[in-house]
């Protein structure tokens, strides 16, 4: 595991402290959770954003429900 530091406003540092401190957990671990939740949706609106750019400059295409059909094999 790779060691990070980071630097956080007095606000959200009192309120992550106030956290561990109400649920017994550390603020490392309320930290990795919010990382880890975030960098999904990241992940997420990047992968979209490349879809859409693909498509808008032609190097994809969409499909309608009844052409994946056809290309699956899939009776309607």
């Amino acid at each position: 595991m790779t060691a990070l530091s980071i630097r956080l406003p007095e606000e959200i540092d009192a309120r992550l402290e106030n956290l561990a401190e109400r649920t017994g957990r550390s603020k490392t671990f309320y930290v990795r959770e919010a990382i880890l939740r975030h960098l999904e949706d990241l992940e997420d609106s990047y992968i979209a954003e490349q879809r859409l750019a693909d498509l808008r400059a032609g190097r994809s295409r969409t499909y309608s429900s009844e052409e994946a059909g056809d290309m699956l094999n899939v009776e309607s």
